[in-house]
């Protein structure tokens, strides 16, 4: 058993009966926010090293697995009195897309939030509790967390860079308080070693993955990693394109492989 495992809370297509609307929504539409293939990206590299990878099963627009079961919002849930917050109708349940298409026509009942918690949001954060748990368990005094995500290519007008092309991968950790310098450095040297461009916490600091893990001072340390999308899928389409693909994960490969030789 590694020191580090991986999640992959975003990558997750399937459709839960409870939530027709996003049923409803023309394909593209409910693959917008996915992070599409990104769980196939680390596939191989996964197997190689034999490490752990918790992906997960639903679309994010079920229920987001990188928000806090706080981030709900009046448009979102019934009887919530809270007014727009930091994740802007992009919450635990998505009311639009970062294009400004409806999810959510009207909120839904308290109950049906619970339900969706209980039975899509908490057994998926079980897994990565269950992860750290193990670890210590086996004594391990210091746990690593690698956070998959994928980001559009240009950032839309819901983005703090609106219109911006983003760097090839960014790298993220809460403003320094989800991990030790350490690792943040291992991780940041490990991709600017195998990429042109990488971005330390900008345009993204991290999300409810890394804040709620990400405890250094407690031996947990979380990285959040975003790889920009047309380095290996047709953005309009949603089509994987196996040779950027490829290339992709042969570089993931290597910047996995040198961050376990400094950790081991």
């Amino acid at each position: 058993m590694k020191k580090i495992f991986l999640s992959s809370p975003h990558s997750g297509e399937k459709i839960a009966s409870e939530t027709p609307w996003v049923s409803a929504l023309d394909q593209k539409v409910q693959l917008r926010d996915a992070d599409r293939f990104v769980d196939l990206l680390y596939k191989e590299l996964v197997s190689r090293y034999d490490l752990e990878f918790i992906t997960a099963e639903y679309n994010r627009y079920v229920v987001d697995l990188n928000r806090s079961t706080d981030h709900i919002e009046a448009l979102s849930v019934e009887g919530v009195e809270s007014e727009l917050g930091k994740f802007s109708k992009k919450g635990l349940h998505w009311v639009e897309t970062t294009q400004s298409e409806v999810i959510l026509p009207k909120p839904m009942s308290l109950e049906l939030h619970k339900r969706l918690v209980e039975k899509y949001y908490l057994p998926w954060h079980k897994q990565v509790e269950a992860a750290y748990a193990k670890r210590k368990a086996a004594g391990m005094e210091d746990v690593y967390q690698l956070d998959c995500h994928s980001m559009p290519s240009f950032a839309t007008h819901a983005h703090a860079d609106a219109g911006s092309y983003r760097p090839e991968v960014v790298v993220s950790d809460y403003l320094g308080k989800s991990c030790s310098s350490e690792y943040k450095d291992i991780v940041i040297s490990a991709f600017k070693e195998h990429f042109q461009d990488v971005n330390y916490n900008k345009p993204y600091i991290g999300g409810g993955i890394t804040a709620k893990y990400g405890k250094p001072e407690q031996g947990q340390h979380c990285i959040q990693i975003e790889l920009r999308r047309d380095m290996y899928m047709n953005e309009d389409t949603k089509e994987f394109l196996p040779e950027k693909a490829k290339d992709l994960s042969t570089k993931l490969e290597k910047v996995i492989g040198q961050i376990l030789q400094f950790l081991d």
